[in-house]
């Protein structure tokens, strides 16, 4: 739902990006728990995807770029992200629920 969400234009872009970078957040932790882990280190989750989902950092290093920009927003109040970034987020995000979702039932 997140996600459908983060692809409506009449959005604001940083609601856009809230909700893209907490479905990606969502995935990762889901492919995570998927082997059996748990984290309580919100970063983590991303660059665990090396191991969880099998992907090369090019794929997950915008997630973790996006953790950033999420973590400057939400601490220090200063967002800044583009169409672009916003857009690519989303992609990637709709990936890695896709990736997570071929796992299958563990």
């Amino acid at each position: 739902m997140r996600l459908h969400d983060a692809r409506q234009a009449t959005l604001s872009l940083e609601s856009r990006f809230d909700l893209a970078y907490n479905a990606a957040h969502a995935g990762a932790l889901a492919a995570l728990r998927a082997h059996g882990y748990r984290s309580e280190n919100r970063y983590l989750v991303f660059q665990c995807l090396e191991h969880t989902l099998g992907w090369k950092p090019v794929q997950w290093l915008l997630l973790d770029q996006a953790h950033k920009k999420r973590n400057l927003a939400e601490y220090e109040g200063d967002l800044d992200v583009t169409h672009g970034f916003v857009e690519e987020l989303i992609e990637h995000a709709a990936s890695l629920i896709a990736a997570v979702q071929a796992l299958g039932p563990r």
